[in-house]
């Protein structure tokens, strides 16, 4: 894939330019190398994201996942931005500033991305005690629309938007040189396909890139895992500080882990010494990669293939309650249209579970919805403890590790939530 996209050294801010003689009311002045984009006022978008509504209509079609220059109503230079007409999120910002900044892309991409390393090796020091970490965390590392995982000894490039896929091999080099012990795989997500407007062609490419079978170790638990395979990347890199702090609480407690997915609360909890485990989970699939993980540690859990809800609802039923619920499900509101429908089901399987719990028990419950802001996560679990008839107190707020980082101006990278309560 060729890197080669234009040269021009003019500087971000100067003099108001004039738009050629034959350009239309919805072009920008350009090198003439580099497609561009003109927003449809003066006013700088704040965000790493600038959608359809705010930009005016170019004078001709842009490839999709297009590296463009972007200019103002008044035509000043702007920035850089991976454009694409297919999607609402029209462009993502890679830089704002100078235009000689995207003369080399390959070697701007690996500053971003030499820049995530620092902060998860240097600052963090995570590969002090795990080999499964987030290396490149989109939005939160200026780079919107990729996330790159590490697991063991394989990257997996999770691609949101489709102007990373088109500069997934400068992405590929960049990787190859800060961690040359690595496997890279490419992986595009369910959602992307939709949004971003992939194309068969992609689609197949990613499906060749593959997946890779290897082994992950958090918080002293090893887990098998298929890197670039099955639910995100393979393992959800977010959840390991919670589960530690989870595992904590759960020392000669009988712990319901719902949702469980490949197991890394219940092997956290049985680690830490719980009295039992019960993991439930309705796809199969992850249940087996939970069963082997708890072979691998031989840990002693009770995995149960069954739908969460009704789980919840027999052990309220019944004599023998747990004394710590864990609730985790997937994105239950995945769009705009999903939201009162989701949030109603967050409230009914939160409400169950307060429900199940013993007295004197804890709640631990999660949203990974990017669409449901906090203060809604928390209204709906106190509006869930009113209708359980529960008293709660609130003893953590939870979210995605470091390795995570958010943008103050991008509220939606706070994507995961929780709570961990205890149940009066």
């Amino acid at each position: 894939m060729s890197s080669d996209l234009g040269r021009d050294n003019a500087g971000a801010r100067g003099p108001r330019r004039e738009t050629p003689a034959a350009a239309s009311p919805g072009s920008a002045p350009s090198s003439g190398q580099r497609p561009s984009v003109r927003l449809e006022s003066d006013e700088l978008a704040r965000g790493p994201w600038v959608f359809a509504r705010q930009v005016d209509p170019p004078r001709e079609p842009i490839p999709g996942g297009a590296l463009v220059e972007v200019y103002d109503r008044s035509e000043r230079f702007l920035g850089h931005a991976l454009c694409n007409e297919a999607s609402d999120i029209r462009l993502r910002w890679l830089s704002r500033g100078r235009k000689s900044d995207l003369d080399r892309p390959r070697e701007f991409l690996e500053r971003l991305l030499r820049n995530a390393d620092r902060l998860r090796r240097k600052t963090l020091r995570l590969h002090e005690r795990t080999n499964a970490y987030r290396v490149a965390h989109a939005e939160g590392d200026d780079l919107p629309g990729l996330i790159v995982d590490r697991l063991n000894d394989v990257l997996v490039c999770e691609h949101h938007a489709l102007g990373f896929w088109r500069l997934r091999d400068d992405v590929e080099h960049a990787l190859r040189a800060i961690y040359p012990e690595c496997a890279v795989v490419h992986r595009i997500p369910a959602s992307a396909r939709r949004s971003e407007g992939y194309s068969d062609a992609d689609l197949d490419a990613a499906e060749r890139s593959g997946g890779r079978e290897t082994v992950i170790e958090e918080n002293g638990v090893r887990y098998p895992v298929g890197a670039g395979l099955g639910h995100k990347t393979g393992w959800f890199c977010d959840q390991r500080d919670n589960r530690a702090l989870v595992a904590s609480y759960c020392a000669g407690r009988e712990v319901l882990d719902l949702c469980c997915n490949a197991g890394g609360f219940a092997l956290n909890a049985a680690k830490a010494g719980a009295r039992s485990v019960r993991a439930v989970d309705l796809d199969e699939v992850v249940l087996e990669r939970a069963q082997e993980a708890a072979a691998l540690n031989q840990a002693r859990i009770e995995f149960v293939h069954a739908d969460a809800f009704d789980v919840l609802r027999s052990v309220a039923a019944s004599a023998t309650r747990p004394s710590v619920v864990i609730v985790d499900p997937h994105k239950i509101i995945a769009t705009k249209n999903d939201y009162e429908a989701g949030l109603d089901k967050y409230s009914d399987l939160n409400t169950l579970a307060l429900k199940a719990v013993r007295e004197g028990g804890l709640v631990a419950s999660f949203s990974c919805s990017g669409l449901l802001q906090e203060p809604a996560f928390f209204g709906m679990l106190f509006q869930a403890a009113r209708r359980a008839g529960r008293g709660v107190r609130l003893l953590h707020v939870l979210g995605a590790g470091p390795d995570h980082p958010q943008r103050p101006d991008f509220a939606r990278s706070r994507y995961l939530k929780g709570a961990l309560l205890a149940v009066d």
